[in-house]
């Protein structure tokens, strides 16, 4: 698993390119684990800070119980209004909540304006990044820490 930070070093444009979908649109899609196993999917707003991709949640929120219990994720960029400009980016990995000294310092960074009384902040850690765009071919490029950025076309 890779940090935000460790993804942009490793894939630089990948990284700026998705990061653009994160903010070209403020609400996304998070997909979770329910207690049984099953998916769910929350709507989620997204923050890159200080070299870390976060997201926060309203105190007791199914998605945020299912992070605590298990931190798997796939987060989706919301791909636009029918045409993809930008392409459609993809993130999956780990979350790990972040409590005390570590939350307060996270949230005094925070580019945005932070919502008054309790929530929960967790910061995603990436397994995979993905983008993928449409020119005259269909193309998927992924990256894994460590493996670089693999380009599919089809």
């Amino acid at each position: 698993m890779a940090t935000w930070g460790q993804f942009r070093i490793e894939a630089p444009e990948l990284a700026e390119a998705i990061a653009a979908r994160w903010s070209a649109h403020k609400h996304h899609v998070l997909a979770t684990l329910r207690r049984d196993g099953s998916p769910r999917v929350s709507g989620t707003e997204v923050e890159i800070v200080e070299d870390r991709l976060a997201i926060g949640s309203m105190p007791g929120a199914l998605k945020a119980r299912d992070l605590q219990r298990d931190g798997r994720y796939a987060l989706h960029a919301n791909p636009g209004h029918h045409d993809m400009a930008g392409g459609d980016a993809k993130v999956a990995g780990r979350a790990r909540e972040l409590l005390g000294d570590e939350k307060s310092a996270f949230l005094a960074a925070y580019p945005s304006d932070v919502p008054e009384g309790p929530m929960h902040l967790f910061e995603l850690d990436i397994d995979e990044a993905v983008l993928v765009t449409v020119d005259d071919k269909l193309h998927v490029d992924l990256w894994r820490p460590g493996a670089g950025v693999v380009r599919y076309d089809r």
